[in-house]
C-alpha cells in the first residue's frame, strides 16, 4: 500500500528572473480536511461507506442466531473506532509547536532557493517555515510545513502523519483491519451456506411472512424460495435474486480482500518498524544510503577494472 510518499522535501524550480528571488507558493495544508482533496482520500471514503452499507444492510442481518448479535458487536465496534480514529488523524494538525504557533495557513510560503540554503532544514532551522525545529523535524513539500516526529505523508489521508497523530492512525489501520478481516469471514460464511443449508440465512421474521413486524413485507409476498432474498433487513427489505446476492458477494469479497492485503502489508511493515525503534522516514533514509553505498562499491569496481584492464575493454565500460 503506497500510504507514504518518498517526496518529504520536495522543492520546485525558481520561477523569477532572478534565481535569488523567492516566488510565491501554496499556503501550507492545516490537516486532512484542507482542500482540495486527493484522489486516494475519496478513493478510502467511498470504499468504507461501500463497506459498512453491505456489512450491516445485507450480509450481517442473515446470519442466524445468536451470531447475528456477535458480529454485530464486533464489527460494530471495529467500525466505529475507525471512523473516529480516521477522523481523529485528520484533524490533528501534525506541524512542530513552533510552526503552530507562528504559521498563519492562508499566508503562501516562498519556494526554497538552494543557491542560497543547500537544504530546507539546515542547523535545526527550517528556512522555509523560518522556526528553529527539533532534530526529528522534516518539512513535508506537499503539505509545505514542518512536522513533528515526521513519519510519512500519506496520501489516503491526505495529510502528515507524525508525532501527533501517528497513535489515531495506527489505531485506524488496527481497526480497518481488524474489520475487513471479519467482513470477508461474514460474506464467505453467507455465500457457502447459500448452497450448503440457504434456510439457515433465512431466519429473519419477514422471510416467514410476518407483516405485523415489518408492514413493508406486503410488498413482497413471494420470498419463500431460496431464488428471492431480502436485504437491508429489517427495517427497510429490498427483494433480489439469488444472483444477485451472489454477484455482490463476489464483488465484496474481492474488493476486501484486496484492502485486507493492502492494509495487512501496511500494519505488519509498522509493526516492523516499532520492533526497529525507527520511522517511515528513517528507513527510507536507511534504504537510500544502502543504495548509495552499493552505487560507491560498484563504482568502485568499475575504476578498478578499467585500470587493469586492455584499452578495448576500457573504450566498452566507456561506450556503457
Amino acid at each position: 500500500m503506497n500510504c507514504f510518499s518518498q517526496r518529504f522535501r520536495q522543492t520546485a524550480p525558481m520561477l523569477g528572473s532572478s534565481k535569488n528571488e523567492l516566488v510565491p507558493s501554496k499556503p501550507p495544508r492545516r490537516n486532512g480536511w484542507s482542500w482540495p482533496p486527493q484522489a486516494f482520500q475519496v478513493v478510502g471514503w467511498l470504499v468504507y461507506s461501500y463497506l459498512t452499507i453491505v456489512s450491516f444492510g445485507i450480509y450481517i442481518p442473515l446470519l442466524p442466531l445468536p451470531w447475528k448479535h456477535v458480529v454485530y458487536t464486533l464489527m460494530g465496534v471495529a467500525f466505529i473506532v475507525h471512523l473516529f480514529a480516521h477522523i481523529a488523524v485528520l484533524t490533528v494538525d501534525p506541524a512542530d509547536d513552533s510552526v503552530r504557533a507562528k504559521q498563519s495557513y492562508s499566508t503562501p510560503m516562498p519556494l526554497f532557493d538552494r543557491t542560497k540554503q543547500p537544504h530546507v532544514i539546515h542547523d535545526l532551522h527550517c528556512y522555509l517555515c523560518d522556526v528553529n525545529v527539533g532534530p526529528k523535524v522534516k518539512h513535508c513539500g506537499v503539505c509545505n510545513k514542518c512536522v513533528e516526529d515526521f513519519d510519512h505523508h500519506c496520501k489516503w489521508l491526505n495529510t502528515c502523519v507524525g508525532g501527533r497523530n501517528y497513535r489515531y492512525f495506527f489505531l485506524a489501520l488496527c481497526s480497518a483491519t481488524i474489520g475487513v478481516f471479519l467482513l470477508i469471514v461474514v460474506v464467505l460464511f453467507v455465500f457457502i451456506q447459500h448452497y450448503l443449508n440457504p434456510y439457515s440465512l433465512r431466519t429473519a421474521p419477514q422471510f416467514a411472512g410476518d407483516t405485523e413486524s415489518c408492514p413493508l413485507f406486503l410488498l413482497f409476498k413471494d420470498v419463500s424460495g431460496n431464488s428471492t432474498w431480502l436485504m437491508f433487513l429489517p427495517l427497510a427489505p429490498i427483494k433480489t435474486s439469488s444472483a444477485g446476492l451472489l454477484i455482490l458477494s463476489f464483488v465484496t469479497v474481492m474488493l476486501s480482500t484486496t484492502c485486507l492485503l493492502l492494509l495487512s502489508h501496511l500494519l505488519g511493515f509498522h509493526l516492523y518498524l516499532y520492533h526497529k525503534g525507527i520511522s517511515t522516514y528513517d528507513y527510507v533514509k536507511l534504504q537510500r544510503q544502502k543504495e548509495a553505498k552499493k552505487r560507491d562499491v560498484e563504482a568502485g569496481n568499475g575504476t578498478r577494472n578499467a585500470k587493469t584492464h586492455k584499452a578495448p575493454q576500457v573504450r566498452l565500460l566507456f561506450c556503457l
